[in-house]
């Protein structure tokens, strides 16, 4: 059990001894629940990032929304075939402004409301940034490049940025599929997802992009670690992992292909 609640100074110490620095560009994946509890919560522990990163860093969450996707594929649970239509002529469609994230936690939802914050157009795998870089993160996310080169993942990649596993596994770490995308013949499939009009109504749009499979990143991600790569160290009361993302997308990239995975 804690002996004093969690803090914004405390959690901003225990940030930079990890080795989170101003300036930096992090993605962070995280659970709250892990990080115990907060003197302020969550609205706290975005002030203790924006603390370290200083003005001139950028906080990048994922703010995907999964449930805006074609019907056809639901599984958990599955839908009537007679109501797909329904959904996808009659969602509201995935607006940046105003759909929340889902199954991301609670602190992407707190960073995409925050003041200032961008969010990604992306209408199934958006990010949305907080900093003097927002606009470079997020700014551009074309359909066909979800989780690939054209995506936030990508931009972090290009802009030399971290990632922080806060209280979570490498499961989590989205920045894997950019090294699904960059596998020579990755396998392909087709999406759907509603999107919102300026009008206030929504259309229907689809696309192929490579199939986003987490079953392998818990074995790559602790190969990588052993490497020596990564800085773990306690955030809070949660176990944390910081390292830099264009190293493990690189050591992922090659693993997948040297194991032969995610094959055409």
């Amino acid at each position: 059990m804690q002996t004093l609640p969690h803090t914004a100074v405390t959690l901003a110490a225990d940030l930079r001894t990890l080795g989170l620095s101003a300036g930096d560009a992090v993605l962070v994946h995280s659970s709250m629940r892990a990080v115990g509890f907060v003197a302020g919560g969550v609205q706290a522990v975005v002030e203790a990032f924006l603390d370290v990163l200083g003005p001139g860093g950028t906080l990048v969450v994922p703010t995907h929304t999964p449930t805006n996707s074609d019907p056809a594929g639901w599984r958990n649970p599955p839908v009537p075939a007679t109501w797909w239509p329904v959904i996808r002529e009659r969602s509201p469609g995935y607006d940046p402004a105003r759909t929340p994230s889902r199954h991301m936690g609670v602190l992407p939802e707190v960073v995409r409301a925050w003041p200032g914050a961008l969010r990604s157009t992306h209408p199934h795998v958006s990010f949305a940034a907080l900093g003097a870089r927002a606009s470079v993160f997020v700014g551009d996310h074309p359909l066909a490049e979800g989780l690939g080169e054209g995506s936030p993942l990508g931009a972090l990649y290009r802009e030399h940025g971290k990632v922080l596993l806060l209280g979570c596994g490498y499961d989590r770490n989205t920045s894997l599929h950019l090294a699904e995308c960059r596998q020579p013949r990755p396998a392909m499939t087709g999406y759907g997802a509603a999107v919102r009009e300026p009008s206030g109504g929504s259309r229907w749009v689809t696309w192929t992009a490579p199939v986003a499979d987490a079953s392998d990143f818990a074995r790559i991600g602790e190969a990588y670690e052993a490497g020596g790569e990564v800085r773990i160290g306690v955030v809070g009361s949660a176990e944390a992992r910081l390292m830099a993302q264009r190293s493990v997308v690189d050591f992922a990239t090659a693993a997948l292909s040297e194991r032969g995975l995610r094959p055409s």
